[in-house]
């Protein structure tokens, strides 16, 4: 039986996820570089770690260091070369918690911007809102900040707002994942984000607006109300009028579980 592959620890979500040629290319299918891939660019190329620091660093052999870089060089290249549009997204990874020792040759994890939540309990619910100045952002694809939620038997024991780096639509939903996030509330959300979410187990409900505090006290209460249905042609491409979560469809009370 093969071994199981180790995920590698990344410091930080790239700050950027999709590049594109201004003019020949924009169509073409991407090249995606997963965000392994990228944290040994970042770490090899722009901050100077030898194979060995970096490997140390992702917490993987040297060997495995080795055989991402040159692959994510290679992708890089051909991008460039080739005009290709290049995405990072997806990988075997997780998000430095902000807890490991994993500063020894640089101080990447101490930067304010990169994500210090404390570890997830075993018996704890993680929930994600959308988030901007205390209210619930209404565009899932375009969200800057995340307010997280911590549950314990019903009640939230900590919160904390952290930053998406800039990060798009299907990169959200690995950026959730490895925050190790049960539920997520928003306002609009596209249908590519949803099967993303969907496919990395998290719950979603859609379609609410108002104060992110009240509405995780109302998930808690089973007196959500949200919109199973929701959809933003805004993160579709098309026409977009009104605000995303106000598509007033099939609303439905919700109840928090544990």
């Amino acid at each position: 039986m093969p071994r199981p592959r180790k995920c590698r620890r990344v410091c930080r979500f790239p700050g950027n996820t999709e590049f594109s040629p201004t003019e020949i290319g924009k169509e073409k299918q991407p090249i995606l570089l997963t965000v392994d891939e990228y944290e040994t660019i970042r770490l090899i190329d722009k901050e100077g770690f030898s194979q060995e620091q970096c490997s140390k660093q992702m917490q993987v052999a040297r060997t495995t260091v080795q055989k991402i870089y040159e692959t994510a060089r290679k992708k890089i290249a051909d991008a460039l070369v080739d005009g290709l549009p290049l995405k990072i997204e997806g990988g075997e990874y997780r998000i430095c918690n902000g807890t490991d020792d994993c500063c020894s040759f640089s101080n990447c994890c101490s930067n304010p911007q990169n994500i210090r939540l404390r570890i997830k309990g075993e018996n704890t619910m993680r929930i994600a809102v959308t988030y901007e100045n205390e209210t619930i952002f209404q565009h899932f694809g375009h969200t800057e900040q995340f307010k997280i939620y911590d549950i314990s038997d019903g009640n939230v024991v900590t919160s904390e707002i952290v930053n998406t780096n800039g990060s798009g639509h299907g990169a959200l939903a690995d950026f959730l994942h490895n925050l190790q996030v049960n539920v997520l509330i928003c306002g609009g959300i596209g249908g590519g984000a949803k099967i993303a979410l969907a496919d990395a187990g998290i719950k979603l409900y859609g379609g609410v607006s108002g104060n992110a505090d009240e509405a995780v006290r109302a998930f808690l209460s089973h007196t959500l109300t949200f919109n199973p249905d929701v959809m933003c042609s805004h993160h579709e491409g098309n026409q977009h009028n009104g605000t995303c979560g106000e598509h007033g469809c099939n609303e439905h009370n919700c109840g928090g579980k544990n």
